[in-house]
């Protein structure tokens, strides 16, 4: 099995070495938890990235958002492009889960939009885990959520090698089995065709590539990898695992057990719901299970099969689910990144499902089964862990008192210092912002200002957009791909100062911003909780004038933390840069066209997507393009509610040559005559 092979143009410097070896020995030593204390700009994907390259583990990294997720995924390709990482995150760009709510005796249905590609990244991944060690995979905590079982995954999966000999019926009959659809008219992901002796599948973890199968009678005589679209042939193979369509699979060698035990439960529950003279939800539960019974029973699947997963998986009441952790092998090794945020998360999962799916449970629409397709809880979570490292510039009471040994990665590359701080009242603090700003524009730097309400953010957006000052507002009602946008607009000048709430936070990298601003940091609480306020300040600390300003009329202890832990990491910095003679610089970052929030087109994937374009706009009437424009924007919007930033951006670019070419087009069409 290949190792992990790290590519980069860098070398770890400052406190990368130290930080490196440290946590390497701590894994090699077996301990179990480890914590990177690490600022902002100090490079800790880079630290990741060379432990993982020494320990030589299948790897899971977690983060606690998309966003953050496909920022890591991007940079650890880069870092690894020979070794398979890959991207793991929930696949609907819609979910509205199944729910009753009796106050008002409402039903409310199970209704999803399925994200194909983010469901082909999810098979990707698991196929890779279970194919290879060199894996890297970058979750978000979906992670720990109910996925089917490995060990039936992988025995449902067909191992054909050239030369063997099945029966064609018989092969086509797996691949049902495998759930995947025949089709020979639109072939696409998870679907096969047959074509005379030829049977061409579209494997679920594929994106452009299927799998052709040629038969000389009972005999596989060729095993061959096409270009979907073209047909062109990319490679050729003696043997391949074609793995399943699904990841919710039922074991054939139960089946028929797995049923009678649902049909046995069904009776005992509805019998329950008698003696409790509940007739309505006795009757539901059983009209709802005998359905879901007949379609297994002719099918062998139905919608919501997940629910049976228990009886599928043979686990007992209660116990936890399989999830994306077991794919992983034993000695996997996790990072948990921005652990602050991640770890809580995690644990809070468990009691908001369990809630929802009680009431399912307690009034007739699903069997008590349904409670265990579930996310794991916090122990069940811990009892995966093989070996951790918790990373975050602000590690809480938890992961720091959980870790063996606290690795401290407090010195930047570049040299750059935690910013300085300074504290004024907040009498005029409006007036006083306006001015501070103007010193930043006359240098054309940026300023980040944090409020505590949408509402003050918008009306001092208004009110400095008054001022003549180019200015914009950041907060969770800004649709996402407009929030991206903004974002790259601040650091293309387009807008000097953006006012916003926590989102100013964790993920930002804005070299150009100089100034932060924190108006009523004195309002305890979770915006101006110690975590908080340490994060915003690190917003600063990648610009070599980088200053924070907090307005408050007292000291409040979150404050009092951060103003001291600002200052110790200052006084480690600037001993580090006089004893080797570093002189701080602003990070220099390239601000791409081809970019969304940091991230950057594949080119491959640039070209893949680019070919989907027709050849020639000049073929195609006004008409369709307009139809053609209409469908990309949805494409691009869906692509960036799941933060595919890759996908958008070069979907942003299609639409805009679409867009220009239709320009072009209804200029050049001739005018009619009038009758004469």
């Amino acid at each position: 099995m290949p190792n992990f092979k790290l590519e980069s143009p860098y070398k770890p410097t400052g406190d990368q070495p130290v930080a490196i070896d440290k946590l390497t020995k701590g894994l090699k030593s077996n301990m179990r938890d480890q914590t990177l204390l690490g600022v902002t700009g100090s490079g800790k994907t880079f630290t990741m990235a060379n432990v993982v390259a020494q320990v030589n583990k299948p790897t899971l990294v977690i983060s606690h958002n998309k966003t953050l997720a496909a920022q890591l995924a991007s940079e650890f390709r880069e870092f690894f492009p020979s070794n398979a990482v890959h991207y793991f995150v929930s696949y609907y760009d819609y979910y509205q889960p199944e729910a009753y709510v009796p106050q008002s005796d409402t039903y409310i249905e199970k209704e999803t939009q399925l994200n194909e590609e983010i469901d082909r990244l999810r098979h990707a991944s698991t196929q890779a885990l279970l194919s290879r060690r060199d894996v890297l995979i970058v979750a978000s905590v979906s992670c720990i959520y109910g996925l089917g079982s490995p060990e039936t995954y992988k025995s449902k999966a067909m191992s054909v090698k050239r030369g063997m000999t099945i029966q064609r019926t018989e092969f086509l009959f797996k691949l049902i089995g495998m759930q995947y659809h025949r089709n020979d008219t639109d072939f696409s992901r998870g679907t096969f065709r047959v074509r005379g002796d030829t049977v061409e599948v579209f494997p679920a973890f594929s994106e452009y590539n299927a799998y052709q199968f040629q038969f000389f009678g009972d005999e596989v005589e060729k095993i061959i990898e096409v270009d979907s679209l073209t047909g062109d042939t990319v490679q050729t193979f003696d043997t391949i695992d074609v793995y399943p369509a699904t990841h919710y699979l039922p074991a054939e060698r139960n089946f028929d057990q797995v049923v009678a035990e649902i049909e046995r439960d069904m009776k005992l529950e509805v019998a329950a719901l008698q003696q409790r003279n509940k007739l309505v939800e006795a009757q539901r539960l059983e009209q709802r299970t005998k359905f879901d019974l007949d379609m297994l029973r002719e099918t062998g699947y139905v919608n919501g099969v997940e629910n049976y997963s228990r009886y599928f998986d043979r686990r007992k009441e209660g116990e936890p689910p399989y999830t994306l952790l077991d794919y992983f092998p034993k000695d996997f090794l996790m990072f948990v990144d921005e652990s602050h945020m991640t770890i809580p998360q995690i644990g809070g999962m468990y009691a908001g499902d369990k809630a929802r799916k009680q009431t399912l449970v307690d009034y007739g629409f699903r069997l008590k089964a349904a409670m265990d397709n579930r996310p794991l809880n916090f122990k069940e979570f811990e009892q995966h862990v093989n070996q951790v490292v918790y990373v975050s510039a602000t590690p809480a009471q938890f992961e720091l008192q959980k870790s063996t040994q606290v690795v401290e990665q407090l010195i930047r590359p570049t040299g750059l210092l935690d910013p300085m701080i300074e504290l004024r009242p907040t009498t005029g603090q409006v007036h006083d912002v306006v001015k501070e700003i103007r010193i930043r524009v006359e240098k054309h730097q940026r300023v980040l200002v944090t409020t505590l309400t949408k509402r003050m953010s918008e009306e001092l957006t208004e009110y400095i957009r008054d001022q003549g000052i180019k200015v914009q507002y950041l907060h969770s009602d800004v649709d996402t791909l407009e929030r991206l946008e903004i974002l790259r607009d601040l650091r293309l000048g387009t807008y000097d100062v953006l006012i916003g709430i926590n989102l100013l936070r964790e993920g930002l990298d804005l070299p150009e911003v100089s100034l932060v601003v924190i108006l009523d940091a004195d309002k305890e609480g979770f915006l101006r909780s110690e975590t908080a306020l340490v994060q915003t300040i690190g917003r600063a600390a990648r610009h070599v004038e980088g200053r924070v300003i907090m307005y408050a009329d007292r000291i409040t202890k979150s404050m009092k933390f951060a103003l001291s832990e600002t200052e110790r990491r200052r006084k480690q910095q600037e001993a580090y840069n006089t004893k080797h003679g570093i002189t701080p610089q602003t990070i220099q970052k390239k601000i791409r066209e081809d970019r969304l929030s940091g991230m950057k087109v594949e080119e491959s994937e640039a070209k893949q997507l680019a070919a989907t374009l027709p050849p020639s706009l000049e073929t195609l009437p006004a008409s369709e393009l307009e139809h053609l424009i209409k469908d990309l924007e949805q494409h691009m919007e869906m692509a960036a509610q799941n933060m595919e930033f890759e996908k958008a951006a070069v979907l942003r670019d299609q639409i805009h040559e679409l867009k220009q070419g239709l320009g072009r087009k209804k200029k050049s069409k001739p005018k009619k005559r009038g009758r004469t």
